[in-house]
């Protein structure tokens, strides 16, 4: 039960002034005319002005409310090293207790999780939610069990009480840690990029010599190993094998004592891209179809084209010098001796043998062919005679025979049933809007991927590997009726582009892939193949350990599956004689970037209601009682706040003047005071 004196003025507070004032100036007067009740009279107006401020005598029914302490317990990753969880829990334990033995005092116990994603450890944002709940006038106390390397210390939160850091952690840890400073999304294939690694030793470390041995691993072959130096910046000049994703790793092997490994290694994802694509084009006569490739070549930025067309054969005769058939001399022997392995593709089109390439240049073709270059004939008429491209050292490579038989009648070109699941011809417009084209070179024998058939179902475009090669015949030179739209046309530039792609080998057009995309933990995973059906999916975790994933067609030749990545870190892929890896999750979690235990982050926080740091490993502290405002730590204890909060059950208020009595006052003293001066004259 608590009394106190409350005021309820029954008029404005500034219209009391001024009747206040108007008061003391009739009192003023009458002391300066001498009149002997002046005094009576300045008692009258007081009780009247005590009156009007409506004085009452308040008696409050409370009950004391308990203080209430929030202890939050890091449980995020970087808590589960070097016996970080054990100590963690144990004095928590012991501090629960302690706390739980106070009077009129209430615990609240908070477990701090990773942060979603990869945010790291959230605590900030945890107290926050906390104070959210609890009403702020009750909490003594935040006691924070913790490395102290929380990732939200800018996060603005008005403490009520003292926050103090428990800090797990040993004074003899030590670290060592893998930083890429830099890892472009894409580079291009054949030239160096520069990336910047560090290698730095945290904590109490040991001498070891300033030098760690550093592994590389492209694509999860055999790792390079090399011995470089600790504490500087590392500049690595990286060259990519081949196009799509590259998945390049970095590693250190752990040394002993150090906290973890989980930061010894760095996953960098990289795309490899082409710069330019070099093209060489060789028309054998001027037609329509030749202004579409040169059109479709060209209209890609990317592509270095050089095109040359025979416009007179050597055995046209009409009296021209021969001097003057060019400005310069065409440099055969160059581009097709000299210089052939500087183009990724060279197309001829309706190129017959006229004694302008001699043999050897055509042999040096199938050679630059058979040792990874990519050729692509689009037959005309002349494919079927006697001067052929197969009947010269090029017909080696080429994946079908010439019958010498010319169909020129009208027919609409149909993708095959191979050609269903083969990435140049799938997923194109359906036959029934294709336009037809007007002549067919008939072949046999054909060998490869017949991913597209003519007339009476007769091959009419075929893919072939020949070793480290590819090659592609196109029975046909009426392609550019599509892009004419004659009878509408059909999808000749997609499918002319898809066709150059796929042999310049871009990874997203092979017919047998195995790739993974990642999303968090989970990875999708994609099978592509000209089979029917495919083995399930054995996938290799960072730590050895392997399973096998099952994979469902959803469309013609594309196999998918998911799967859910038990940690971070490198998954290899097999299936069949088809390799892939993926990284899965941040290259550098947040939670391994800074192992050691530090108050360093926190320090700002904790200063802002005087609260302070203590190293478990040195015994826990002890916890005293300080006022608001004052120091709440020292050496070896730590202080709540007691906030003496209170619960109001009852209200009772009794006026201390009422009506009646300020009349009977009021009326007495101005009596009085008027008998007193009527006396006197």
């Amino acid at each position: 039960m608590t009394s106190t004196i409350v005021f309820h003025p029954m008029i404005p507070m500034a219209l009391l002034a001024v009747v206040s004032a108007i008061a003391l100036a009739a009192v003023i007067l009458a002391v300066m005319r001498g009149l002997q009740g002046w005094a009576l009279r300045g008692l009258a107006m007081l009780v009247v002005l005590a009156a009007l401020l409506g004085p009452s005598f308040q008696q409050e029914d409370r009950a004391p409310l308990s203080d209430i302490v929030i202890m939050l317990e890091d449980n995020s990753a970087s808590q589960k090293l070097g016996g970080r969880e054990a100590q963690s829990t144990q004095a928590a334990d012991a501090l629960a207790a302690t706390i739980s033995a106070r009077d009129n005092t209430e615990l609240r116990r908070i477990q701090i999780p990773d942060g979603p994603g990869d945010t790291g450890t959230q605590l900030m944002t945890v107290v926050l939610d906390a104070l959210a709940e609890e009403p702020r006038a009750r909490i003594a106390g935040i006691l924070a069990v913790s490395d102290g390397r929380i990732h939200d210390a800018d996060l603005p939160v008005d403490l009520p009480a003292p926050l103090h850091l428990l800090m797990t952690g040993k004074g003899t840890d030590w670290d060592r840690r893998l930083t890429v400073r830099n890892a472009p999304a894409f580079a291009i294939i054949g030239e160096p990029v520069t990336l910047t690694l560090r290698i730095d030793d945290l904590g109490a470390a040991p001498d070891l010599g300033g030098v760690a041995q550093l592994d590389i691993s492209v694509d999860a072959q055999e790792p390079q190993s090399f011995r470089v130096p600790i504490g500087q910046d590392l500049d690595l000049p990286v060259t990519l094998p081949h196009g799509g994703r590259n998945v390049i790793r970095f590693s250190l092997p752990e040394a002993d004592g150090e906290l973890t490994d989980r930061n010894n290694a760095a996953l960098i994802q990289m795309n490899g891209v082409r710069d330019r694509l070099r093209v060489l084009l060789v028309s054998g006569e001027p037609h329509p179809g030749g202004r579409t490739w040169r059109n479709l070549l060209k209209s890609d930025s990317s592509v270095d084209l050089v095109h040359f067309t025979i416009l007179r054969p050597p055995e046209k005769q009409d009296g021209v010098p021969v001097d003057e058939l060019s400005l310069i001399a065409f440099p055969t022997r160059e581009l097709f001796m000299e210089k052939i392995d500087d183009f990724d593709l060279i197309i001829f089109d309706r190129y017959k043998r006229r004694g302008i390439l001699p043999g050897l240049y055509l042999e040096n073709v199938a050679n630059y062919v058979r040792q990874g270059g990519a050729v692509l004939v689009a037959a005309g008429r002349d494919f079927a005679s006697a001067d052929s491209l197969f009947r010269s050292p090029l017909g080696a490579v080429l994946p079908a025979t010439p019958s010498a038989r010319v169909i020129e009648e009208p027919f609409q070109p149909l993708v095959s049933e191979l050609g269903d699941r083969h990435p140049v011809t799938a997923d194109l417009p359906r036959n029934g809007d294709w336009g037809r084209w007007l002549r067919q070179i008939d072949v046999t024998n054909p060998k490869g991927s017949v991913v597209m058939t003519g007339q009476g179902d007769r091959p009419l475009l075929i893919l072939d590997r020949v070793d480290e090669g590819r090659v592609a015949l196109l029975a046909s030179d009426h392609a550019w009726l599509w892009n004419r739209g004659y009878e509408g046309g059909g999808p000749q530039l997609e499918l002319l582009r898809r066709l150059a792609h796929w042999m310049m080998k871009e990874p997203e057009l092979e017919e047998e892939a195995l790739t993974a995309t990642a999303e968090g933990q989970t990875m999708r995973i994609i099978r592509r193949t000209l089979g029917d059906t495919v083995p399930t999916v054995t996938i290799t975790a960072p730590d050895g350990s392997t399973a096998e994933t099952p994979l469902t067609e959803t469309s013609p030749g594309v196999f998918e599956g998911t799967f859910e990545g038990p940690e971070i870190g490198l998954y290899r892929l097999e299936n069949g004689d088809q390799i892939s890896v993926i990284g899965l999750g941040p290259a550098a979690p947040r939670e391994f970037i800074d192992t050691i235990a530090s108050d360093e982050i926190m320090a700002p926080i904790l200063a802002r209601m005087r609260g302070g740091a203590v190293r478990i490993e040195d015994g826990l502290p002890r916890i005293r009682e300080v006022r608001a405002g004052r120091p709440a730590a020292g050496r070896g204890w730590i202080g709540l706040t007691p906030r003496n909060a209170y619960e109001t059950r009852d209200v009772r208020q009794t006026p201390i003047l009422p009506g009646w009595l300020v009349l009977l006052i009021g009326a007495g003293l101005i009596i009085a005071a008027w008998l007193r001066e009527g006396r006197r004259s």
